[in-house]
Protein backbone atom coordinates (compact mmCIF):
# COMPACT_ATOMS: atom_id res chain seq x y z
CA UNK A 1 0.00 0.00 0.00
CA UNK A 2 1.15 3.54 -1.12
CA UNK A 3 1.41 5.93 2.21
CA UNK A 4 -0.53 8.91 2.27
CA UNK A 5 0.98 12.07 2.63
CA UNK A 6 -0.57 15.30 3.77
CA UNK A 7 -1.20 18.20 1.23
CA UNK A 8 -2.53 21.54 2.12
CA UNK A 9 -5.48 20.60 -0.64
CA UNK A 10 -8.60 18.69 0.52
CA UNK A 11 -7.79 15.28 1.87
CA UNK A 12 -9.27 12.46 -0.01
CA UNK A 13 -8.00 8.90 -0.61
CA UNK A 14 -9.91 6.04 -1.74
CA UNK A 15 -8.69 3.67 0.81
CA UNK A 16 -7.62 5.58 4.26
CA UNK A 17 -5.84 3.50 6.25
CA UNK A 18 -8.01 3.50 9.00
CA UNK A 19 -11.79 3.35 9.63
CA UNK A 20 -13.48 4.95 12.49
CA UNK A 21 -15.24 2.42 14.93
CA UNK A 22 -17.20 4.40 17.78
CA UNK A 23 -16.09 6.01 20.66
CA UNK A 24 -14.48 5.39 24.85
CA UNK A 25 -15.62 6.85 27.40
CA UNK A 26 -14.03 6.91 30.99
CA UNK A 27 -16.11 6.63 34.27
CA UNK A 28 -16.00 6.07 37.72
CA UNK A 29 -19.13 4.54 37.91
CA UNK A 30 -19.52 2.77 34.41
CA UNK A 31 -23.47 1.04 34.69
CA UNK A 32 -24.74 4.84 35.71
CA UNK A 33 -22.72 6.41 32.58
CA UNK A 34 -24.00 3.63 30.39
CA UNK A 35 -27.41 4.63 31.33
CA UNK A 36 -27.54 7.93 31.04
CA UNK A 37 -26.32 7.84 27.63
CA UNK A 38 -28.04 4.84 26.01
CA UNK A 39 -31.42 6.77 27.75
CA UNK A 40 -30.07 9.95 26.03
CA UNK A 41 -29.27 8.23 22.82
CA UNK A 42 -32.15 6.05 22.98
CA UNK A 43 -29.84 2.88 22.15
CA UNK A 44 -29.19 -0.53 24.00
CA UNK A 45 -26.77 -1.02 26.33
CA UNK A 46 -24.84 -4.54 27.73
CA UNK A 47 -22.01 -5.60 30.14
CA UNK A 48 -18.69 -6.54 28.45
CA UNK A 49 -17.49 -7.51 31.49
CA UNK A 50 -17.56 -5.95 35.32
CA UNK A 51 -16.11 -2.68 34.41
CA UNK A 52 -17.13 -2.66 30.69
CA UNK A 53 -20.08 -1.44 29.03
CA UNK A 54 -21.05 -1.28 25.64
CA UNK A 55 -24.17 1.13 23.85
CA UNK A 56 -24.35 -0.28 20.30
CA UNK A 57 -26.64 2.00 17.51
CA UNK A 58 -30.15 3.15 18.37
CA UNK A 59 -33.01 2.32 16.07
CA UNK A 60 -31.81 3.86 12.64
CA UNK A 61 -28.31 4.84 13.21
CA UNK A 62 -25.13 4.50 11.71
CA UNK A 63 -23.58 1.21 12.78
CA UNK A 64 -20.84 2.39 13.83
CA UNK A 65 -22.39 4.93 16.48
CA UNK A 66 -20.74 2.64 19.25
CA UNK A 67 -20.10 4.01 22.90
CA UNK A 68 -17.97 1.73 25.24
CA UNK A 69 -17.39 2.89 28.34
CA UNK A 70 -14.74 1.39 30.76
CA UNK A 71 -14.44 2.09 34.65
CA UNK A 72 -11.32 3.77 35.66
CA UNK A 73 -9.84 4.60 38.55
CA UNK A 74 -9.34 8.30 38.44
CA UNK A 75 -10.64 10.39 35.87
CA UNK A 76 -8.14 11.64 33.51
CA UNK A 77 -8.48 15.56 33.58
CA UNK A 78 -11.40 17.85 34.83
CA UNK A 79 -12.28 18.70 31.38
CA UNK A 80 -12.10 16.60 28.12
CA UNK A 81 -10.95 18.59 24.75
CA UNK A 82 -13.24 15.97 23.25
CA UNK A 83 -16.88 16.19 23.32
CA UNK A 84 -20.26 15.18 21.72
CA UNK A 85 -22.87 17.47 19.77
CA UNK A 86 -26.61 16.32 19.79
CA UNK A 87 -29.84 16.99 18.57
CA UNK A 88 -32.62 16.92 20.62
CA UNK A 89 -35.81 15.22 19.33
CA UNK A 90 -37.61 18.71 20.23
CA UNK A 91 -36.78 21.94 22.21
CA UNK A 92 -35.89 20.99 25.63
CA UNK A 93 -33.91 19.15 27.20
CA UNK A 94 -36.31 17.79 30.35
CA UNK A 95 -35.66 14.44 29.55
CA UNK A 96 -31.90 14.65 29.27
CA UNK A 97 -32.15 16.27 33.34
CA UNK A 98 -34.65 13.62 34.63
CA UNK A 99 -32.12 10.89 32.91
CA UNK A 100 -29.54 12.57 34.94
CA UNK A 101 -28.00 14.75 33.57
CA UNK A 102 -26.96 18.81 34.71
CA UNK A 103 -28.32 21.85 32.65
CA UNK A 104 -24.98 24.10 32.42
CA UNK A 105 -26.29 26.27 30.42
CA UNK A 106 -29.47 27.76 28.59
CA UNK A 107 -29.25 28.92 24.97
CA UNK A 108 -28.56 32.56 24.15
CA UNK A 109 -25.93 34.57 22.11
CA UNK A 110 -25.02 30.38 20.84
CA UNK A 111 -28.02 28.76 20.20
CA UNK A 112 -27.78 25.45 21.77
CA UNK A 113 -27.99 24.06 25.61
CA UNK A 114 -24.58 22.68 27.39
CA UNK A 115 -24.78 20.01 29.33
CA UNK A 116 -23.11 17.72 31.19
CA UNK A 117 -23.71 13.84 31.99
CA UNK A 118 -23.55 12.51 35.55
CA UNK A 119 -19.83 12.78 35.75
CA UNK A 120 -19.16 16.21 34.55
CA UNK A 121 -18.72 14.91 30.81
CA UNK A 122 -19.84 18.39 29.24
CA UNK A 123 -21.67 17.76 25.21
CA UNK A 124 -23.96 20.42 23.27
CA UNK A 125 -27.48 19.85 22.62
CA UNK A 126 -29.07 21.41 19.37
CA UNK A 127 -32.94 22.30 19.69
CA UNK A 128 -34.62 20.73 16.82
CA UNK A 129 -34.88 23.17 13.71
CA UNK A 130 -36.30 20.83 11.11
CA UNK A 131 -36.90 17.39 10.11
CA UNK A 132 -33.25 16.20 10.63
CA UNK A 133 -32.98 13.13 13.23
CA UNK A 134 -32.28 14.11 16.68
CA UNK A 135 -29.41 11.99 17.92
CA UNK A 136 -25.65 12.31 17.70
CA UNK A 137 -24.39 14.94 14.33
CA UNK A 138 -21.00 15.96 15.70
CA UNK A 139 -17.99 14.47 17.43
CA UNK A 140 -15.99 17.99 18.62
CA UNK A 141 -12.28 18.03 19.50
CA UNK A 142 -10.50 21.47 20.32
CA UNK A 143 -7.15 21.98 19.62
CA UNK A 144 -4.34 24.47 18.65
CA UNK A 145 -4.26 24.30 15.00
CA UNK A 146 -7.49 23.17 13.53
CA UNK A 147 -6.67 23.07 10.49
CA UNK A 148 -3.45 20.86 10.49
CA UNK A 149 -5.63 18.55 12.76
CA UNK A 150 -8.72 17.99 9.98
CA UNK A 151 -5.71 17.79 7.31
CA UNK A 152 -3.99 15.43 9.12
CA UNK A 153 -7.25 13.03 10.43
CA UNK A 154 -9.02 13.63 6.69
CA UNK A 155 -5.47 11.65 5.86
CA UNK A 156 -6.30 9.20 8.47
CA UNK A 157 -10.26 8.13 7.91
CA UNK A 158 -10.60 9.91 4.53
CA UNK A 159 -13.42 12.01 3.21
CA UNK A 160 -13.04 16.19 2.62
CA UNK A 161 -11.46 18.43 4.96
CA UNK A 162 -12.84 21.95 4.78
CA UNK A 163 -12.49 25.43 6.80
CA UNK A 164 -15.20 26.42 8.77
CA UNK A 165 -14.66 30.44 9.86
CA UNK A 166 -11.52 29.28 12.56
CA UNK A 167 -12.15 25.90 12.78
CA UNK A 168 -11.85 22.77 10.19
CA UNK A 169 -13.74 19.41 9.54
CA UNK A 170 -13.98 16.73 7.93
CA UNK A 171 -17.14 15.30 6.18
CA UNK A 172 -17.81 12.27 4.14
CA UNK A 173 -15.33 9.74 5.69
CA UNK A 174 -15.93 6.35 4.91
CA UNK A 175 -17.30 4.42 7.84
CA UNK A 176 -17.56 7.72 10.14
CA UNK A 177 -21.04 7.59 11.26
CA UNK A 178 -21.75 11.60 12.03
CA UNK A 179 -22.10 14.43 9.60
CA UNK A 180 -19.40 16.13 10.96
CA UNK A 181 -15.56 15.62 12.84
CA UNK A 182 -14.97 19.29 13.71
CA UNK A 183 -11.70 20.80 15.15
CA UNK A 184 -12.18 23.82 17.00
CA UNK A 185 -9.12 26.33 17.90
CA UNK A 186 -8.62 27.28 21.49
CA UNK A 187 -5.43 29.20 22.52
CA UNK A 188 -4.37 26.79 25.76
CA UNK A 189 -2.35 24.06 25.11
CA UNK A 190 -3.71 20.13 25.71
CA UNK A 191 -2.64 19.33 29.28
CA UNK A 192 -4.04 16.45 30.40
CA UNK A 193 -5.67 12.79 29.02
CA UNK A 194 -9.25 13.00 27.28
CA UNK A 195 -11.97 11.19 29.02
CA UNK A 196 -13.42 10.59 25.49
CA UNK A 197 -11.62 8.94 22.75
CA UNK A 198 -12.20 7.24 19.73
CA UNK A 199 -11.58 3.79 18.41
CA UNK A 200 -10.02 3.24 15.00
CA UNK A 201 -9.45 -0.34 12.58
CA UNK A 202 -6.21 -0.25 10.66
CA UNK A 203 -7.09 -1.19 7.14
CA UNK A 204 -3.14 -3.30 7.88
CA UNK A 205 -1.69 -5.11 10.51
CA UNK A 206 0.28 -2.42 11.79
CA UNK A 207 -0.34 1.02 12.20
CA UNK A 208 2.48 1.78 9.81
CA UNK A 209 0.66 4.34 7.68
CA UNK A 210 0.02 6.59 10.58
CA UNK A 211 3.00 6.12 12.01
CA UNK A 212 4.26 7.93 8.62
CA UNK A 213 1.95 10.78 9.10
CA UNK A 214 3.00 11.51 12.19
CA UNK A 215 1.29 9.26 15.01
CA UNK A 216 2.82 8.40 18.27
CA UNK A 217 2.82 5.19 20.06
CA UNK A 218 1.46 5.24 24.13
CA UNK A 219 1.51 1.58 24.29
CA UNK A 220 2.10 -2.03 21.25
CA UNK A 221 -0.68 -4.43 21.81
CA UNK A 222 -0.82 -6.94 24.84
CA UNK A 223 -2.21 -10.38 25.06
CA UNK A 224 -5.01 -9.00 26.65
CA UNK A 225 -5.60 -5.68 25.14
CA UNK A 226 -4.89 -6.44 21.23
CA UNK A 227 -4.94 -2.90 20.42
CA UNK A 228 -2.60 0.24 19.96
CA UNK A 229 -3.00 3.20 21.65
CA UNK A 230 -1.60 5.61 19.87
CA UNK A 231 -1.22 9.79 19.58
CA UNK A 232 -2.33 12.45 16.49
CA UNK A 233 0.05 15.46 16.33
CA UNK A 234 -1.52 17.39 19.34
CA UNK A 235 -1.81 14.44 21.28
CA UNK A 236 -5.15 13.34 21.80
CA UNK A 237 -5.02 9.51 22.32
CA UNK A 238 -7.16 6.96 20.34
CA UNK A 239 -6.91 2.88 20.10
CA UNK A 240 -6.35 0.74 16.93
CA UNK A 241 -6.76 -2.33 16.63
CA UNK A 242 -5.67 -4.22 13.29
CA UNK A 243 -8.99 -5.67 10.28
CA UNK A 244 -10.50 -8.55 11.53
CA UNK A 245 -9.16 -8.74 14.89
Amino acid sequence: MSRPTLTDDLARYVLPPAQFHGLSLQALDPPAVARFWASVLGAPARAEGPAAFRIDPGPGRPRNEIVRVRRVRRLATEQSRVHLDVRLPGADVDHIVAAGGRLLRRPGTDPWYVLADPEGNEFCAFPAVDDRPPGIFELVVKCRDARAQARWWGAVLGGEVAAEGEAAVVRGAPDFPWDFFVFDPVPEARDGANRLHWHVVLRDRDPDDLLALGAGVVRAPDDESGHWVLTDPEGNEFCAVAEGS
